[in-house]
């Protein structure tokens, strides 16, 4: 992959700073967590972990009501090309989440290896399903596997996307039939301690007063599902233990300032990546 060497030097960089200390307290402003999700919504017509986690995000003890971004897939037959996945995107819009782009194809297509017709197409499909259902064109998208070049990156701007990474990795886009997660505490702690470094020099703007830190989940993932209430713990207890402060309201609960964050944290050029969550994550997931 033609930028697997920038990732690689991005990852070693990002494995010699060390954490902060638990109990040095950073100067700088607060940060909220911007949750996004990726590959949804589920199409199972049983336990569904789409509509597990939208429940979850209205209704917990932490911050009830908090927004997400869905990067979502508009005609897979698994997500949002059947009945149930069609019905939890109009979901998610009126529960007030942001809707982003992920594919427009049958299946989970990687981008780089569709021809330019396929491409434009699948861009022009997933512009017209999400507006359709939003009443505005989108404006975010994260490339399926995370991989894209000059040339998908060039399509998505000629079509105003604007790609979204992530500064942490639930880790849960690749489960191989395991859904359990035995460093899902510890694997958020690390990467939030490389943020916290970022942060301290300065490296991640500020937005309405509070840094944006972006956070990825599947939402397709069970375990995630079940566990979505742990995880809004887990990111507070980690931030703590780094060192930062968070927001009043550490998650965000408006859509019009979720997208705002997003779209400073996007991307301006193919070879610009703020952080990466790993090697195998941005293969992966």
């Amino acid at each position: 992959m033609r930028f697997v060497s920038w990732i690689v030097l991005a990852v070693l960089v990002g494995a010699c700073a060390g954490p902060l200390h638990p109990t040095q307290q950073m100067n700088s402003a607060p940060i909220r967590f911007l949750l996004s999700f990726d590959d949804g919504p589920s199409a199972s017509l049983g336990t569904n972990p789409t509509r597990q986690i939208l429940d979850a995000l209205a209704d917990n003890t932490i911050q009830p009501g908090v927004k997400a971004l869905f990067f979502v897939q508009t005609r897979a037959l698994g997500a949002g090309g059947s009945a149930q996945g069609q019905a939890l995107l109009q979901r998610q819009q009126r529960d007030g989440h942001l809707l982003g782009f992920h594919t427009a194809t049958a299946g989970h297509a990687n981008h780089r290896f569709l021809s330019e017709p396929e491409l434009e197409q699948s861009l022009r499909d997933g512009i017209s399903d999400l507006s359709t259902i939003s009443g505005d064109v989108p404006r975010l998208v994260r490339p399926p596997y995370w991989n894209y070049d000059e040339r998908t990156f060039a399509a998505y701007r000629a079509h105003g996307l604007r790609v979204l990474l992530t500064d942490l990795s639930a880790n849960d886009g690749k489960t191989w039939g395991i859904n359990g997660s035995l460093r899902r505490r510890s694997s958020l702690r690390d990467q939030l301690a490389l943020v916290a470094e970022q942060i301290k020099v300065g490296a991640l703007p500020e937005v309405d007063g509070v840094i944006p830190v972006v956070v990825t989940f599947h939402d397709l993932n069970p375990y995630t599902a079940r566990h979505m209430h742990e995880y809004l713990q887990i990111l507070l207890d980690v931030t703590q233990d780094v060192g930062l402060a968070t927001a009043a309201k550490p998650f965000y609960d408006d859509r019009v300032v979720l997208e705002r964050a997003a779209l400073t944290r996007t991307l301006a050029d193919p070879l610009q990546y703020a952080r990466l969550p790993g090697l195998w994550d941005w293969i992966w997931n």
